[in-house]
Parts: C-alpha cells; structure tokens; sequence
C-alpha cells in the first residue's frame, strides 16, 4: 500500500500532470493526420525524455500512444483516410454511416469504445500481466503462422459482397507484400531493378494512397457526383453510447479480450487486433449483412480492440523486455535508458514506478473521452468545406504527410500507384480492406513458415505438433473449408420438386 500511495504522488505531480496533458495534445495531433502513426508519435518523443525522469517520460509514450490511436479514426470517420494504420480495419464502416447521417454515432463509438477497452487491458495489465506473458512465450513460429492464417481469414469475413473478390484482392495484397528484401532469404523480389523498391512497399504511403488517393481520384473522374456529401450535423457524440453498451456487451468484451491477448503476442499489436477483432464481429454477428453499409458494431469490437491491445503489448515488454509491438520496442529502450530493467524483478525493484505507469495507463484512458469529444469538436468542420476545396487540401496533406515518413520522393510514387490500383480496384467491386490486411500480415505469414518448415525439416505435421498450434491449425483449416462444404452441399441438395411424379406433372402427356 505504501509504495500504491508512492506512486500516486509521483503522478499527481503538477509537472507530471502537465507532460500527460501535452502528450495528449500531440497524439491527437499526430494521430489525427493521415500518414503520421502512434509510433512516430513516440519516436518523435524519445529525445524529449531523456531529460526526464522515470515516470514522467513513461507517461508521454503511453498518453501520446493511446490518444494517437483514437485520433486516427476521426479522419477515417469523417474522410475515409485513416489516421492510422489501426484505423483502417473499420474506416469504410465509419464512413459510411456519416454519409448516412450518422457520424456522431460512429465517432462516440470509436472514443467510448476505445476507453473502455483501454481500461479492459490496463486491469488486465495490472492483475495478470506475469502469467499473460508466460502464455505469449509459448508461442513459437508455429503457432504465429497459425495466428497469421487466422487473421488472413478475417479478410474473406469482411468482404461485404462477393468473397471471391475479397480472396482475389487479399492476394494482391500478399502479392505486394512479397515485394523487396524483406524475406527470410533478403533475396530481392519484383524489385525489377529498382533499389527504392528493395524496402518494399511501405504500408503507410499505400494506406493514404488506397484510401485517400482514391477518393480524390474518384472526385476528379465525376465531381457531380453526390454520394460522398455529408450534411449532416455532429451533435453530441455520447448520446447512445449507454444503449449501444447493453445491445452489445458480448461485442465489447469480446473485442477487449482478443485485443489485449493479441496485443501480449510479440509482433502483433493494435493493427492486427482490430483486423481480427472487426472480423469476429462480422463472424458472430447477428445482422451480418449490414456489415460494409454503415453499421456499428464492428467500431465496437473493433475500437475496444485495438486500445486494449495497447496496454496488452506491455505485458511481454514489462515481464521479459520482448516488444508486443513497434511501439513498445521504442519503450523498452527508454526503460533501460532511466535503469528500469524489463524482468519478472522490475515489479519488486522498481515497485514505485511499476504502480505509476499503471495509473497513467488509467489516467491516459479516462482524459481520452474530453479531449476526443474537444477533437471531434473542431474536426467536425470539415465537413463544412465544400468537396472542391477540401480534395485539393486532402492531396497536398497526403504528399507532404507520405513525403515526411522517409523524406522519399518514392513513397509519393509509391502512393500515387496505389491510390489508382484502389480506384480501379473499387470500380469494379473489388475491396481494398483485404489488400491492405495482405500487405500488413504477408510478411509475417512467409517468415513464420519458413522458419517452421526449417524447424521441421519439410515435416507440414509439425506444426499440430504442439497443442496451441494445433488447436488454431484446426480452427483456421475449418474456416477455410466452410465455403467449399457449402459448395459440396448446395450441388448435392436436389432440386425442388425433384420428388414429384413426373407422370403427374403437367404438361407431359401419360
């Protein structure tokens, strides 16, 4: 108790409480521009803190990572540019509900939703943080591939039309994905020459070109039409979140504990999580066919998800200095910086400090609702700025934004491309969410595999050869077999009336 009444102190310091508020400020900032991610918010951060102590240079990188990842549906909301990658799994959902009027419901959901899964991680953070990590170490490449299959699948569920094109565009995205060096061989591919392609295509330039690319492009090739036109009013974006919490609390849980158990698994984070998390919803989901028109739902699930995962990626971090993802990778090299070693013992030698990041992991969450609510108040004049105007706007932000990643000239190639492979994609019906869900998980698909085959000396039993790997081989090879069962099935079914009496039937002469 003493050292809780420690920690609280720390945190309570008025400088400690200023450097929160900041933080804040600058993930929403960061968050809110397309191109930009939580983790170059706290990339940008890491020179910052090393004039800091302990605490407060830990509570910029979690207050500036959870607000960053809630600013980013906002854009994604109200443009259809995610503001970041984790975003981009619900972004046609949220733009298609305020084109139908309903935008403040899509934005309460997201900032609500976000909170209560980011509290959802943080208790478990707090009370399970010892034994969580220990299930993420049993984790090998085989079961990774397992857990990768399992997230491609989510591709095929999402697809609102055809599934055919959902497959066809998920293996564009694999195909991009097997672009450059980064193979388990570093043998270049498709690279057709070019060094600039070595790296590959970088997923932020192709997300702000498939999403926001092709909506100017869209605008350009008709500018009369009307459909991306909101004139919808933004009201207050709380009412009905407490109807929403009893309608579907199975949702809201569900999204919280697949985040936070994805978040713990070493390189999976937030993006995969509300992948995977919007893909259950659609999955179990009573009214699946609204899913892709402007449903709210999968925000739920998803939204709680990817802010639980947050807090989720600590887990392995805090317990054996292994990175749940980009963004805690950069932190752990900030918690050796202030002699915060990653350990079972870091929860006995440095108790204090372990209680402080706790509670700005609560604190970070609960300012999240004012200050998103503050945020949507000021972005929701976009949507005052007539089309003509904002498109150009839209354009010079995605090439100043994608430039500003790299200072690479070739990334705003790299986006243009990309922006007119959507629009061609989604001219003839073909979605894009798969594609980009290819090129995210492509990379980890081939190097768990081929690392498991070497493992397995070419023996495809061994990955059932352990228990957790078995169990989600099994799950993701009956995922994959349902359409062709119910392929099997509908062609064996007869036809109707195929038990009638032909003799009786009318029209043929007895």
């Amino acid at each position: 108790m003493s050292n809780f009444t420690a920690a609280l102190g720390l945190v309570a310091d008025p400088f400690v409480l200023g450097v929160i508020l900041v933080a804040a400020i600058f993930g929403l900032f960061v968050g809110a521009i397309p191109g930009l991610s939580a983790t170059m918010a706290v990339a940008l951060l890491v020179p910052v803190t090393f004039f800091m102590d302990p605490v407060p240079a830990i509570a910029m990188m979690v207050t500036s990572t959870a607000m960053a990842i809630t600013s980013g549906d906002v854009p994604g909301c109200l443009l259809r540019i995610p503001g970041t990658p984790s975003s981009a799994a619900y972004t046609d959902e949220a733009y298609n509900m305020t084109r139908k009027g309903l935008a403040d419901q899509a934005l309460g959901a997201s900032i609500v939703f976000s909170f209560v899964g980011g509290l959802f991680g943080t208790l478990v953070l707090i009370t399970c943080a010892p034994m969580l990590a220990n299930f993420a170490l049993n984790f090998s490449s085989y079961e990774f591939f397992w857990l990768v299959v399992l997230g491609l699948s989510c591709s095929i569920v999402i697809t609102p039309a055809s599934q055919l094109k959902g497959f066809v565009s998920l293996l564009i995205g694999l195909l991009l994905a097997c672009v450059g060096m980064n193979n388990p061989a570093a043998y270049p591919r498709f690279t057709f020459g070019n060094e600039d392609l070595m790296n590959g295509v970088t997923l932020l330039p192709m997300m702000v070109g498939m999403f926001a690319i092709a909506e100017v492009l869209r605008y350009a090739v008709n500018s009369q039409d009307r459909l991306g036109e909101v004139k919808a009013q933004i009201g207050n974006i709380f009412t009905g979140m407490w109807t929403l919490t009893k309608k579907y609390p199975l949702s809201i849980l569900r999204g919280s504990v697949l985040g936070t158990v994805v978040g713990a698994l070493p390189g999976a984070g937030a993006d995969i999580a509300a992948w995977m998390s919007y893909g259950m919803s659609k999955k179990f989901s009573k009214e699946p066919e609204k899913f892709g028109t402007g449903h709210v739902e999968g925000i739920v699930e998803a939204g709680a998800s990817n802010n639980s995962a947050l807090a989720g990626a600590w887990i392995p971090a805090l317990v054996f200095g292994i990175p749940g993802d980009s963004i805690t990778a950069i932190v752990v090299g900030v918690l050796y910086m202030k002699n915060l070693t990653p350990g079972p013992m870091i929860f006995t030698n440095n108790a204090v400090e372990m209680y402080s990041i706790f509670l700005v992991f609560i604190i970070a969450n609960i300012i999240m609702l004012p200050l998103g609510y503050a945020l949507v108040k000021i972005a929701r004049n976009v949507l005052r700025v007539p089309r003509s105007m904002l498109m150009p706007i839209i354009l010079l932000f995605s090439i100043v934004g994608t430039f500003a990643i790299n200072n690479s000239p070739f990334d705003v190639i790299i986006m243009m491309m990309m922006g007119l492979l959507a629009y061609v994609m989604e001219e003839n019906e073909f979605p894009i969410a798969p594609a980009v869900l290819g090129v995210v998980l492509g990379g980890m698909l081939e190097e768990n595999f081929i690392s498991s085959m070497i493992k397995a000396d070419g023996d495809f039993s061994m990955f059932f050869s352990r228990p957790i790997a078995a169990v989600l081989g099994v799950v993701a090879i009956l995922i994959w077999s349902v359409p062709f069962i119910k392929l099997f099935l509908g062609k064996s079914k007869p036809p109707s009336g195929g038990n009638e009496d032909p003799v009786n039937k009318p029209g043929i002469n007895t």
